[in-house]
Parts: C-alpha cells; structure tokens; sequence
C-alpha cells in the first residue's frame, strides 16, 4: 500500500536513489538537491513502506502562484496513480492560489497535466540557463 506524506523528512540517501534512478541530473548533487527540497514550501512523498517510490515539489510566492516543479515516480511503480495523488496533494493545497503551473518535460506529460485539469499556456515558452560544472556542497 503506497502512503503519502508533505513532512519532508526524506533521507537523502532515498532521494539521490530515486532521482538517479529514473536518470534524473539532480540525483548526482545530493547536497544541493537535499538542500533544495528542505527549502522548497512543499514535497509530498509517496513510500512503499518505507521505500521512497515518489516525489512532488512546488515553490510558491505564498498568495498568487505555486509552480509544480518535480514529479518524479520509480519506474516500477508507474501507472499506479502516485502521481496524479502527489499532483492532486498539491492542486488541494495550492487551491486558493490564482495559478498552479507546471512545464511538463515531453508531450506525454503535457496530455498527462491536462487530464488532471491543467492548460497549455499559449502565452510563452519555458526557458532556463542551465549552470554547468557547479559541484555539490
């Protein structure tokens, strides 16, 4: 049975295992990737019983926005609803905000984002500046 929980007392051990495991970048920084989480208003986490199998992130500005910014699910644990749950987690506590984004990673997401009521913004594209060789703490 998969539980959740917004507490963030995650190990790092768990999460550096689940983010390298689905080939995520951030798992080869743990420190800073910790460290982001911890400051992050909110992670919902999904475990099998002790095992982390999910995580969800959103940073918000604490009244108008809260943007999504990971979801990640173990792949052997896909296509059982931990995400839309961790998703749903958020959308609840974020309801009274003007905006919940999110920038999904492939046309899968999006179609998967817009099942759980989310609309392609036609306002823009994302845009990031990736720092490279910036070592972990």
């Amino acid at each position: 049975m998969i539980t959740y929980r917004m507490d963030k007392e995650f190990k790092k051990e768990d999460v550096e295992v689940l983010f390298k495991s689905i080939g995520w970048e951030s798992g080869n920084y743990p420190n800073r990737l910790y460290k982001a989480l911890q400051n992050s208003q909110t992670v919902v986490t999904a475990y099998d019983s002790f095992k982390l199998v999910g995580l969800a992130r959103a940073i918000d500005d604490g009244g108008m926005l809260a943007y999504i910014h990971y979801v990640l699910v173990d792949t052997n644990y896909r296509r059982m609803g931990i995400a839309r749950n961790m998703i749903n987690m958020i959308k609840d506590k974020y309801k009274d905000y003007m905006y919940i984004k999110v920038i999904p990673a492939s046309k899968e997401a999006e179609a998967f984002y817009n099942s759980l009521g989310f609309n392609t913004s036609h306002h823009g594209v994302a845009q990031e500046i990736k720092n490279i060789n910036i070592g972990d703490f």
